[in-house]
């Protein structure tokens, strides 16, 4: 008899994956079209433990997906919509070369549309796994919305994303869950807190130009995606205004008793001030959303440091949700509109700007009440006394502190103090600057070479001060020396004494046997490389390129730590070079 076997590759890695050809023959979809269907449904190639296995046999690198990811997308409904596509496409092409325009415009009619509403509550089931996944929605929305007027983008897409972004922003004032802001060179960073879930989103800055050519991205994978995501965002909008007590859509009331009737374009205005974002949303029920802001988080009284701990964290939200509650804010032209104006409000600060440059101002610039005046220039020809004129750094470090800082170090045309991130590093070899660290562990007192030259100064003048008695220091030196001598003398006795008890001791005392430190390290040392070469071979590899990149780091932390020493050192010497000519001067003077 013989033996029948199991069929090569039939069980195993080789039977559990598919190449993408093969996936495209299974479903009968075009590239472009399967390419659609696996972003919208979530499906990414997988990595194989055995490539040559998952391949069976063959050679080189291929895109690989699981044979139960395939079989789940068989059964979507948007394949057929997908084919109804291609149908439509041939019909109309067919129509428009004929010339039968009736019958392309019947065709144009009966558009087939796609809708994507199944797919959301498919990967989102609860609201919670939309919030947890709602960071890159968010930040690819916000990018989407900055674009001009593109060919291969669809003009709808932009338009929708500001929309529904601009509803986003709306919600986190009403909220107020804002947290933290951030400012770089790639946007302005931004993170909330909205039911006890933390959002992360970028918004890019706006400027006026076409983004990155076609050839240099690929827009139209980005286009699919924000496809999804425009409807995952809509879904979640209408989830945050209800729970928020508010009309979705969202409805604005008049603002300053205009009536927007008596504007001449009231689309342009109405557009412009939900841009803004300075105008109330209309509520469900007004005293229920009273109760709701009256609400204050209560901890029962325990002696658990972990308690305690939480009452302070909650305390602390709760004063920032009111932070700019009393203050008013005036927009110079130059200062970036949006994101100010939406920073300020969502921590309950009033605002307005130039109505001759934006519509949708609340005051003007002459009123006596505002306190603030956020300005980016060196000097301004016309200036109130009642006001503070700050640069718009003082903002964004006030929200991240949790508390109004101090205005004279962000006044007009003062040099700023360093903008540093509020959000925690994950990196264990990263470089941390001072001022970081001072931020991070109030415990860390941030040492100034200011104070250290005037604390210098002040020593060599109290030496020069001890200086002036040279025989009051020769007595005192006379004293101290008698002194010295009989302590020496006793010491010398009692010296004596314990060698004698020593010797009549039948038991011997120990010696302690001190550890060399350099033996110490280099035991340490080979230890170390004796387990080095007890890596596996198939690791070792990942194990160098581990240890470079941790090297590598080092070297980084070790230049930013020489550059900041150098710099220093420089404005230490040039204090003290000003000091003293200040010095020079008033001495001549007097």
């Amino acid at each position: 008899m013989v033996a029948i076997g199991k069929k090569k590759y039939k069980v195993g890695e080789g039977a559990q994956f598919l190449t993408r050809k093969a996936a495209l023959k299974k479903l009968q979809l075009s590239l472009k079209d399967f390419r659609k269907l696996c972003i919208l449904k979530g499906i990414y190639p997988r990595e194989p433990r055995n490539r040559k296995r998952a391949q069976k046999g063959k050679s080189g690198i291929k895109t690989l997906y699981h044979i139960k990811d395939i079989q789940f997308l068989m059964h979507e409904p948007i394949i057929w919509k997908l084919r109804d596509y291609k149908v439509f496409s041939r019909k109309v092409g067919r129509a428009k070369a004929m010339r039968d325009f009736a019958a392309m415009k019947r065709y144009l009619n009966n558009h087939p549309t796609l809708k994507l509403d199944h797919i959301v509550k498919e990967r989102y089931p609860t609201f919670m796994d939309a919030l947890r996944d709602l960071d890159d929605c968010l930040t690819l929305c916000f990018l989407f919305s900055t674009f001009p007027s593109m060919a291969h983008i669809p003009r709808d897409q932009s338009v929708l994303c500001r929309k529904l972004t601009t509803e986003f922003m709306h919600a986190v004032i009403a909220a107020k869950a804002l947290r933290k802001v951030f400012v770089s060179i790639k946007g302005y960073y931004y993170q909330a807190e909205i039911q006890g879930q933390t959002v992360n989103w970028i918004v890019p800055h706006n400027f006026s130009f076409e983004p990155q050519s076609r050839a240099e991205v690929d827009f139209k994978v980005m286009s699919t995606f924000v496809e999804f995501y425009i409807v995952m965002l809509g879904f979640v909008n209408y989830r945050l205004y209800h729970s928020l007590n508010l009309f979705y859509p969202p409805k604005l009331t008049a603002a300053g008793g205009e009536s927007e009737k008596a504007l001449v374009d009231e689309e342009v205005y109405v557009d412009e001030r939900v841009r803004a974002l300075s105008v109330p949303l209309v509520s469900l029920d007004p005293t229920s959303q009273a109760a709701e802001e009256n609400e204050v988080d209560e901890f029962p009284v325990t002696d658990n440091a972990d308690a305690e701990q939480a009452r302070k964290e909650a305390e602390k939200k709760r004063k920032l949700k009111t932070l700019f509650k009393d203050l008013k804010f005036f927009i110079n032209r130059e200062v970036p509109r949006q994101e100010l104006v939406f920073c300020i409000l969502s921590f309950g600060g009033k605002v307005s700007w130039d109505k001759m440059s934006f519509v949708g101002a609340t005051f003007d610039e002459n009123d006596e009440t505002i306190t603030h005046q956020i300005v980016d220039r060196p000097s301004m020809g016309k200036s109130f006394l009642s006001r503070y004129y700050v640069q718009p750094q003082w903002v964004f470090d006030s929200i991240n502190a949790m508390e109004l800082l101090p205005v004279e170090d962000y006044l007009m045309g003062a040099i700023l103090p360093p903008h540093l991130s509020p959000f925690d590093n994950q990196l264990d070899q990263t470089y941390i600057p001072p001022e970081e660290r001072a931020m991070r562990d109030p415990s860390y007192k941030l040492t100034k070479w200011q104070d250290d030259d005037e604390e210098e100064d002040d020593d060599a003048g109290d030496d020069d001060k001890e200086e002036g008695n040279p025989e009051e220091d020769q007595e005192e030196m006379e004293e101290e020396v008698e002194e010295e001598e009989e302590d020496e003398g006793e010491e010398v006795d009692k010296e004596k004494l314990r060698l004698k008890k020593k010797k009549n001791m039948k038991v011997k005392a120990g010696e302690i046997v001190k550890e060399v430190p350099w033996a110490k390290a280099k035991q340490e040392k080979q230890e170390f490389h004796l387990r080095e070469k007890m890596i596996p071979k198939k690791h070792r590899n990942l194990y160098k390129s581990m240890v470079a990149g941790r090297e590598k780091r080092a070297k980084e932390i070790w230049l930013l730590k020489k550059k900041r020493r150098l710099h220093d050192e420089e404005a230490k010497k040039a204090a003290k070079e000003t000091r003293k000519a200040q010095r020079a001067a008033a001495a001549d003077f007097f």
